[in-house]
């Protein structure tokens, strides 16, 4: 498998237990002191973090850290927008979609120099 699409497949993984690190209280463990949610929170993003070091490892052997950052944003909103609307049962509007496509120009910014040849 290509060194991109490890990288893809490792961040996807790390950032689902980052969004539950980072937001998974709020739905389970509002009744509980923000300490011990804190280090609920601390526990689940180990697992976060043995997998996205050795994302951004293999990842930066032929991208970009800018590039690397680019393709976690986007990760990021794709698996936030599900777990916010299923798992938290808030709203989804249309300002994810505005923030959806500013990422795209975000990422035909930093990968332009590989899709069309610009330097």
């Amino acid at each position: 498998m290509n060194r991109i699409a490890i990288t893809i497949i490792l961040l996807m993984c790390s950032n689902v237990f980052m969004t539950f690190a980072w937001y998974g209280h709020l739905r389970n463990m509002s009744h509980r002191p923000w300490i011990v949610a804190a280090l609920v929170s601390w526990g689940i993003a180990l697992f976060e973090y043995m997998l996205q070091v050795p994302a951004n490892r293999v990842g930066h052997s032929v991208l970009s850290v800018g590039q690397l950052k680019i393709i976690q944003e986007v990760i990021t909103l794709l698996i936030f927008i599900p777990f916010s609307f299923f798992y938290l049962k808030e709203k989804i509007s249309l300002d994810y979609l505005w923030a959806g496509l500013c990422l795209l120009g975000a990422v035909f910014f930093v990968f332009r120099a590989k899709m069309i040849g610009v330097p």
